[in-house]
C-alpha cells in the first residue's frame, strides 16, 4: 500500500481512542515525509538531531506546518541545536539534560515541552531513567522556568508477540498516573508516549495517547 493508504488504515484503528500519531521519519526522504504530511500527518518524529537539522528547513520551505518531535537520545552538547526546532522532546532522562534544555530554552525565550524517558524494562541497550528516579526527576523539572514536563515515554523491548510487552506499558501507565496525581506546579502531564509499529494497539489499550509509527507508515527502512 502507499504511504497515504497506510496512514488511513492506522488512523481508522486509533481514531476511536483519541490518540495522536507521530510519524517516525528516521532515514526517510523529505519527499516521503511530504507525502505523509499531505495525507494528514501533523507530527513527525526524528531520532537524530543532525538528520532533523537537514530536513527541518526543507519541510518549512515547502510551506508545511508540522510538529517536530525529537524521540531519540539527546546528548547535552546537541541541546542547543535541538531546542530551536523541537515541539516536544521525548527523551529527557537526567537532571543534567533537563537543566541544559532549560538553559538553552531560556536564551531563546521559549518554554520547551518535554517527556521523561523511562527504561521500564531495564534494558542495557536502551536509554532512559530508572523507574525509581521518575518522581524525583519530575519534581526537578517542575522547578525549571523554561521547561515544561508533559508526560512520560518508554521504548518497549521488541517482541514478535505484542502481548509479551503489555506489562511494560501497564507499568509506565501506573507511573504516569502517580506523577499526574502529584499535581506539580509548572507541569502539564498529558502525554503517554509508548507503542510503535509492532505493538501500538497493545500500548493504546494500556493507556498510550501518543504512538510513534515508522515502518507501519513508510515500510521497511532503507539503510
Amino acid at each position: 500500500m502507499s504511504i497515504a493508504q497506510n496512514i488511513t488504515e492506522i488512523q481508522k484503528e486509533i481514531d476511536r481512542y483519541q490518540v495522536k500519531l507521530v510519524a517516525v521519519t528516521k532515514n526517510q526522504s523529505t519527499s516521503a515525509m511530504l507525502e505523509a504530511i499531505n495525507a494528514g500527518i501533523t507530527a513527525v518524529g526524528e531520532n537524530r538531531v543532525q538528520e532533523m537539522m537537514t530536513k527541518y528547513p526543507e519541510i518549512q520551505a515547502a510551506g508545511k506546518l508540522v510538529e517536530w518531535h525529537l524521540i531519540g537520545h539527546l546528548q547535552t552538547n546537541k541541546v542547543r541545536l535541538a531546542v530551536p526546532m523541537a515541539h516536544l522532546i521525548h527523551s529527557v532522562d537526567s537532571e543534567r539534560l533537563a537543566m541544559e534544555i532549560d538553559k538553552v530554552a531560556g536564551k531563546l525565550g521559549k518554554r520547551q515541552d518535554v517527556l521523561l524517558q523511562i527504561n521500564i524494562a531495564d534494558e542495557d541497550s536502551k536509554f532512559g531513567a530508572e523507574p525509581g528516579q521518575a518522581l524525583s526527576l519530575a519534581r526537578v523539572i517542575s522547578q525549571l522556568e523554561h521547561t515544561r514536563l508533559c508526560g512520560l515515554m518508554t521504548i518497549a523491548p521488541f517482541s514478535e508477540n505484542p502481548e509479551a510487552v503489555r506489562p511494560v506499558f501497564k507499568e509506565l501507565n501506573q507511573l504516569f498516573n502517580e506523577i499526574k496525581a502529584l499535581n506539580l506546579s509548572n507541569t502539564e502531564i498529558s502525554w503517554l508516549s509508548m507503542g510503535m509499529t509492532n505493538d501500538y494497539m497493545v500500548a493504546i489499550e494500556e493507556g498510550a495517547n501518543l504512538v510513534r509509527i515508522g515502518t507501519g507508515i513508510f515500510g521497511a527502512r532503507q539503510y
